[in-house]
């Protein structure tokens, strides 16, 4: 049987919440032996953020934390006290690979400093994913996702032009630097690999989100041009999100060609001489009189029937697709985007599957641990401790 393409790769994961724990997810489910550390007691905090299996608020039922641990061993260790440091450096000695997320004062308080481990392990990769970096003048700033987005100037682009900014959906920021925590702990491990020579990623999350859209400081940089808000338009126009007669369609034809299909396509060629409509610049300087002619004829249509003629015609067009459409895709479906687990909480749930596809390599979703489920064989059957050691280690708060 092939193995996945991280087999054998160890990673100890103090990681917490979202943007930690999707770095170490992404080694996981290809194939990294990852092995989630939890607080005593409470775990992460993720397991106590909805949504929840059948709305009934349990730390083995967060859908957050179900989905971000999967394929991990789960053991539980209080670092604040020195057996259970004691035990950790031990577990770092034999690892390949730590990723953690507390604030950056907080690793070196325990005495985990990344020069303190190294000199336990020369060759261990730390990943350490933070609000603002591991230096800097915000270093030790509070941050929550909507600060990540406000300060990485990514709330600054959306929203309408004449209303207040608004903050991107969902958890995107953490997301995305839970990605380039995984891209940086696999460059930085493949780079020990040829030079034997241990290192420490930093990782920010407010560097992430501007990164993600760093044409806002290029077009500064280039043309002193500060970018706008420019709500559901797309530029060069016509692109905007749009009524059509059962909800909303993304309208886009940006290009030349595309401009002179959509004129056919509505039936009215004459748009395409007309010299308001001429060039993208002029159809930008009139574009509200370009979205109005484009909308009168949107609404005589159905969401089904403008996608699929626009594609006939080489053309952009999409549905605003909810939650129920996604999961109800064929296109999805015949992927396999969607997976099965089970899980002793909530049965057989599905799950987003493979990040992304690699040939016929296999891959495998395994459900979440649950809380401390695997410290008898981390403990014991490979630090060598006896059951006895456990009880005493659980009665004194370490595990």
């Amino acid at each position: 049987m092939v193995e996945p393409p991280l087999a054998g790769i160890k990673v100890l994961d103090l990681t917490h919440y979202i943007a930690g724990p999707y770095c170490t997810k992404l080694l996981a489910d290809y194939g990294a032996e990852v092995m989630k550390i939890e607080r005593p007691g409470t775990g992460d905090g993720a397991r106590q953020m909805g949504p929840f299996f059948g709305n009934s608020p349990h730390p083995e039922k967060s859908g957050l934390f179900l989905y971000l641990n999967t394929n991990k061993l789960g053991i539980t260790l209080n670092l604040k006290s020195e057996a259970g440091a004691k035990v950790f450096k031990e577990l770092v000695k034999d690892s390949d690979i730590l990723v953690e997320n507390f604030s950056p004062r907080v690793m070196r308080s325990l005495g985990l400093s990344y020069e303190n481990l190294e000199r336990r392990n020369p060759h261990l990769i730390m990943t350490s994913i933070s609000n603002f970096g591991q230096s800097g003048a915000y270093r030790d700033y509070k941050a929550t996702e909507i600060v990540a987005d406000a300060m990485g100037g990514w709330m600054a682009i959306i929203g309408d032009p004449e209303r207040e900014p608004l903050k991107p959906g969902g958890y995107q920021a953490q997301f995305v630097a839970g990605l380039f925590g995984s891209l940086g702990t696999m460059t930085a491990f493949y780079g020990q690999e040829m030079t034997g020579i241990g290192q420490h990623v930093d990782i920010s999350i407010m560097e992430a989100v501007l990164y993600i859209q760093m044409n806002i400081t290029s077009m500064y940089s280039y043309n002193q041009q500060i970018r706008k808000r420019a709500g559901n338009r797309v530029w060069p126009p016509p692109g905007a999100i749009l009524p059509c007669k059962d909800g909303h369609i993304g309208a886009i034809a940006v290009t030349t060609q595309q401009w002179k299909t959509l004129c056919h396509w509505m039936g009215m060629p004459e748009l395409i001489e007309n010299p308001r409509f001429l060039t993208a610049v002029d159809r930008a300087e009139h574009v509200d009189e370009l979205e109005a002619i484009l909308l009168s004829w949107l609404v005589e249509h159905e969401q089904e029937e403008l996608v699929h003629e626009a594609q006939k015609r080489r053309l952009p067009f999409a549905v605003p697709a909810s939650t129920k459409m996604l999961l109800e895709s064929e296109h999805l479906r015949q992927r396999g985007y969607f997976v099965e687990v089970d899980h002793p909480a909530t049965g057989k749930l599905r799950y987003p599957g493979a990040q992304f596809k690699m040939g016929g390599l296999p891959f495998e979703l395994k459900r979440a641990p649950l809380l401390g489920e695997h410290n008898e064989e981390v403990y014991c059957h490979r630090l060598g401790y006896s059951k006895s050691d456990l009880v005493r280690f659980k009665e004194q708060g370490i595990i």
